[in-house]
């Protein structure tokens, strides 16, 4: 895997208030543009199962 600029989902189009993904050394980082500073770390895997449990809907009781 290689390093990556920070890149935002297509769905933001002009707004600065998104989610931000990039990879640094096989690891996933996300954070919110308007909080650049405060990063999330994780791994692939990782978000993979929590991307693939939100659309399976296993958190919408938490609505």
């Amino acid at each position: 895997m290689r390093d990556s600029k920070w890149q935002k989902s297509s769905y933001s189009g002009a707004s600065s208030e998104c989610v931000e993904v990039r990879t640094v050394s096989g690891v996933v980082e996300l954070r919110e543009s308007d909080e650049g500073h405060l990063v999330l770390h994780t791994t692939p895997t990782a978000l993979a199962a929590l991307l693939h449990g939100i659309k399976a809907g296993e958190f919408d009781h938490h609505a």
